[in-house]
């Protein structure tokens, strides 16, 4: 297969792209009467990250996670209790894989690619949420932006993994069912792969590259990427 365009170092965001999100649902449910709020708090979990990158600021993501509950809650008038936070980062540690995470990674690895994780979560003392899903052992290294201190789509972020493993960000894809991800990781120069999972579209707007690879899910990325030339 011809790696040279393929970009033979795959990194794959976690958060969503590889675990369930979904598992945080009757969390909202319960505390808000609707999961669907956890789209509402994931989305200013977000804004908030990336507003503290353009600020200068740093906080670690699991608490700006705990934060942006509480302040979700009062915007609702819903008081968020110490215990709404510890069910919070107990769930954020827990969530499971998506159905398509172990044959696609499966796929690729097999057809020589070597892949790679970064999160804007912080590092953790093991087993750490991708083993407990049971889908560590597919990557050979996993990166967080605490070493840097900004989120992505910072920059940064793309080029301190491209620095850790002595290549350039031309030689990686980032993977990740977010599109400003993948749109910072482009503008950093790597190859982008998006994943329209369910609320995660395509945003139609000039200026913006349209990402490399879009596919409906990790299967279809293998498909692409791993087929026999």
């Amino acid at each position: 297969m011809e790696k040279s365009d393929a970009a033979p170092i795959i990194v794959f965001d976690v958060n969503e792209t590889l675990l369930d999100i979904t598992a945080l649902e009757p969390l909202f449910d319960r505390r808000f009467g609707d999961a669907a709020m956890l789209r509402i708090w994931f989305a200013e979990l977000i804004l908030y990250s990336q507003t503290m990158t353009l600020s200068g600021l740093y906080a670690p993501f699991g608490e700006l996670a705990a934060g942006t509950l509480v302040m979700v809650g009062s915007n609702h008038d819903i008081a968020v209790s110490d215990a709404d936070i510890a069910e919070l980062k107990e769930r954020l540690g827990n969530m499971p894989a998506h159905p398509d995470v172990v044959p696609a990674l499966t796929r690729l690895r097999d057809a020589g690619f070597r892949l790679v994780t970064l999160t804007n979560s912080a590092s953790g003392s093991s087993p750490t949420p991708l083993e407990k899903a049971g889908i560590d052992h597919f990557f050979d290294r996993h990166f967080s932006i605490e070493a840097v201190q900004k989120f992505k789509p910072a920059p940064e972020t793309y080029q301190y993994v491209a620095r850790e493993l002595g290549v350039e960000t031309t030689d990686m894809r980032m993977v990740a069912c977010h599109l400003w991800d993948i749109i910072g990781a482009q503008a950093a120069g790597c190859k982008g792969a998006f994943v329209t999972r369910p609320n995660n579209a395509i945003l139609p707007a000039e200026g913006l590259s349209a990402p490399d690879i879009v596919v409906r899910d990790l299967g279809e990325l293998a498909d692409q990427l791993a087929a026999p030339s």
